[in-house]
């Protein structure tokens, strides 16, 4: 029996967020992507594996399978049932029996699982890794939703005979129809299609706290390390000041050697402390003339990308930005949007406050700007 695999990694990730699509972002040193592509290239059952990707991510692609003995990738559709059809399509010409569809944004998914869809697909129906419904179901508005009851979670990876599967695809095409997921398509064709146990562990990444469950589920226990950041920036002549990514109008703006956001520094520096890899000059001396005006938002960029490559996740990024003049609170908003912006997060996880020194010190003095920062990640146990 000939199993073919199709992941399915076409997708954006918009809702993750972050500078790449959430399949190519770094869990546990290496991307989502890659965790998918090794666990189904190594099982014994199967015999290929074909990935569909989006239009542009080819180079993203190639890194994340490095090594890999796959089949070229496609390049898939608008939709995640155009991208199955047009991998299926590819598919046709190696005249697999059996074809397994897995979400490449589920990068827990264990040889187990894998066995366990294969063996009940190899009946000639189709077969899906189903969870229980346990809590009770609301609606939005919080009224009563559907019994429990009979509910299932369907995760995936789904499998079906080959040509029923591709055929289901084409009729759903031809009709207009439109399904979320390929149990849905194959029973409205009329297959059988039946549930195996799943596995809790086998989470999609949808929300940026996924990446720090799929690093627990991968690697086991996950620790909670956090780092502080302070920075300081006098005052020289100038027409304005750059306040955690914001352009603010001011009479004087800050002097440094980069573009001297003293928000954006405290940042970088609470998050490679939380990292326990060195500070702010360590990584961007002032004394390399490139980083000569440079936008802090790199900086920060690139201590977020470093925690996302050890398998971490940014749980909290609070700052204090300490100053009697420019006024923080009208631009406070837009601070914690851009910041979050940068390090690939939730508004929500990040905090932007201000407070004076009662005209105490330099700052009170007006003769510059103090930040404050904390960092809280969470890194699998016995990350480098």
């Amino acid at each position: 029996m000939s199993i073919a695999v199709l992941i399915v990694a076409a997708g954006q990730g918009s809702r993750v967020g972050g500078e790449v699509p959430k399949q190519y972002r770094a869990l546990l040193g290496k991307p989502v992507l890659r965790h998918s592509l090794e666990s189904f290239s190594a099982h014994p059952d199967v015999a290929m594996v074909l990935p569909v990707i989006a239009d542009g991510t080819r180079d993203l692609y190639d890194h994340a399978a490095a090594g890999l003995d796959l089949l070229p990738p496609v390049t898939g559709g608008a939709t995640r049932q155009a991208s199955v059809l047009k991998g299926l399509c590819a598919l046709a010409d190696h005249k697999p029996d059996h074809v397994l569809i897995h979400d490449g944004a589920r990068p827990c998914v264990s040889e187990k699982l894998i066995s366990r869809v294969a063996e009940a697909a190899g009946t000639g129906r189709g077969a899906f890794p189903a969870l229980a419904v346990t809590d009770t179901l609301k609606t939005s508005a919080g009224d009563d939703g559907p019994p429990r009851e009979g509910l299932t979670r369907a995760q995936t990876p789904q499998g079906f005979p080959f040509a029923a599967i591709l055929a289901a695809h084409e009729t759903a095409q031809h009709n207009g129809d439109k399904f979320t997921d390929d149990v849905s398509v194959a029973r409205a064709a009329g297959m059988e299609v039946t549930p195996v146990p799943g596995d809790e562990a086998n989470i999609k990444i949808t929300r940026e706290e996924d990446f720090a469950m799929a690093a627990r589920n991968l690697n086991g226990t996950m620790e909670t390390h956090t780092g502080l950041g302070y920075d300081v920036h006098r005052f020289e002549p100038g027409t304005h000041v750059l306040l955690g990514g914001i352009e603010i109008p001011h009479d004087q703006q800050l002097a440094g050697h980069s573009d001297a956001d003293v928000a954006l520094h405290a940042l970088t520096d609470a998050l490679l402390g939380a990292l326990g890899d060195g500070d702010i000059g360590t990584h961007f001396p002032p004394s390399d003339p490139k980083w000569k005006s440079a936008s802090s938002g790199l900086f920060l960029g690139h201590a977020a990308h470093l925690a996302r490559a050890k398998g971490g996740s940014i749980m909290r990024l609070d700052v204090t930005i300490i100053c009697e003049a420019p006024k923080i609170t009208p631009h406070r908003d837009a601070m914690i949007t851009r910041i979050a912006e940068i390090a690939g997060l939730s508004p929500a996880r990040v905090s932007v406050k201000a407070t004076t020194t009662e005209r105490l010190g330099f700052t009170g003095r007006g003769e510059g700007i103090a930040a404050q920062a904390v960092a809280t990640i969470e890194l699998p146990r016995g990350a480098p």
